[in-house]
């Protein structure tokens, strides 16, 4: 070992770089957990310490996906609370709805905090969570109120700091969060009218999950654009608990999502009735462009130049852009996410970076590759 010399000048001597925070996702063969799972993979601020699963339980992770390979090729494991919190400080949960509600309880109590990526949380009423996702409910009953009561709702243009704080977070969906980014800014404002909103809005197939379903073969959905869920999708009372909380007042809106035949990306179109007709699409973009202003994963789109789905591919980006309607005194309202980045995993893992004390964006990708 050399030593400086008298009068030599001694090189500062760099500080150690902070450890990775250990990350175990559960749920990582579907396209949530892959989505969570490519952005964590080369992630400064996280190492992945867990996969696990229940029917890949015991495979190798090179069997079920030899396209995203991983260091070391982990085993898949089933979902053991004592297992995952020896070894993870988080766990992001990419399961079905109700499933995550049966693992989530023991992990917080071993001091994992939790991401969320179903709706198991979204509601901070368990009966008004059980109302909606009756199904779940008679499948896997719960009696954990208290933490639905507890948990954050994960939209982090809105809610930085409780994020920041919290044990428990549910990540909203895709609709839900290009809706409610679009919508907020006027609520808030009290711009709009409370009555008569209306959601338009348009999906790839891949929001319906990796699990075969006969409506998403190719066959039933290529060239075919296909209404469902027309009154009374679950997302309609999701967007409205939101929408409401920021309002100020009950609000009731008429949400309608399409089918559309490609993989990935969301467009959602929101027709409000401006209070003040006055108001031009100008006056509208600089409302959106005031409160977006520090999120940077939330781009405001120039009047007249409207967002395409593949402009936000593969990116943890929002793109937003209004137009103001004086003819109908209507306020149309814009907004493209990728349905599985920010409208899921990059969500996720957004938050992620919030409870870690990281800046919002670390190691989300923002530009998209094109075409």
């Amino acid at each position: 070992m050399a030593f400086p010399t008298s009068g030599s000048a001694q090189a500062p001597v760099a500080s150690p770089a902070p450890r990775p925070q250990r990350v175990a996702v559960i749920g990582a063969s579907g396209y949530g957990g892959l989505q969570t799972l490519r952005l964590l993979q080369d992630h400064p601020g996280f190492a992945i310490t867990f996969l696990g699963g229940e029917r890949s339980s015991g495979k190798r992770w090179s069997e079920l996906t030899p396209f995203l390979p991983l260091p070391g090729d982990p085993v898949v494991q089933t979902p053991d609370p004592e297992t995952i919190a020896a070894c993870a400080d988080f766990a992001v949960l990419s399961l079905p709805n109700g499933l995550a509600a049966k693992l989530t309880p023991a992990l917080l109590e071993r001091g994992v905090r939790v991401v969320d990526l179903s709706a198991d949380y979204r509601y901070r009423s368990l009966a008004r969570w059980q109302e909606v996702y009756a199904a779940e409910s008679r499948e896997w009953p719960r009696d954990d109120a208290g933490l639905c009561a507890e948990a954050v709702y994960g939209l982090p243009e809105w809610h930085a700091d409780r994020i920041g704080a919290a044990r428990l977070v549910a990540a909203p969906g895709c609709f839900p969060t290009a809706s409610l980014l679009a919508l907020l800014p006027f609520l808030q404002q009290g711009l709009v009218d409370t009555n008569g909103i209306v959601i338009d809005a348009k999906t790839g197939t891949s929001g319906g999950g990796r699990a075969a379903k006969e409506h998403l073969l190719l066959a039933e959905a290529a060239e075919a654009v296909a209404p469902y869920g027309v009154v009374g999708h679950r997302h309609t009372s999701e967007i409205e608990q939101i929408a409401s909380q920021v309002a100020g007042q009950e609000i009731q809106l008429q949400f309608t999502p399409h089918l559309m035949p490609m993989v990935r990306g969301l467009l959602a179109t929101l027709y409000c009735r401006l209070r003040d007709p006055g108001l031009t699409a100008e006056d509208c973009t600089t409302v959106l462009q005031t409160s977006y202003r520090q999120a940077s994963c939330v781009e405001v789109l120039p009047v007249g130049t409207y967002p395409s789905t593949k402009w936000v591919r593969h990116t943890n980006r929002c793109l937003l852009s209004v137009q103001a309607d004086q003819r109908t005194g209507q306020l149309v309202i814009m907004s493209a996410v990728d349905n599985l980045v920010k409208g899921q995993a990059g969500q996720g893992v957004q938050c992620l970076n919030l409870m870690a004390g990281l800046e919002p964006c670390t190691g989300l990708p923002l530009l998209p590759f094109y075409p």
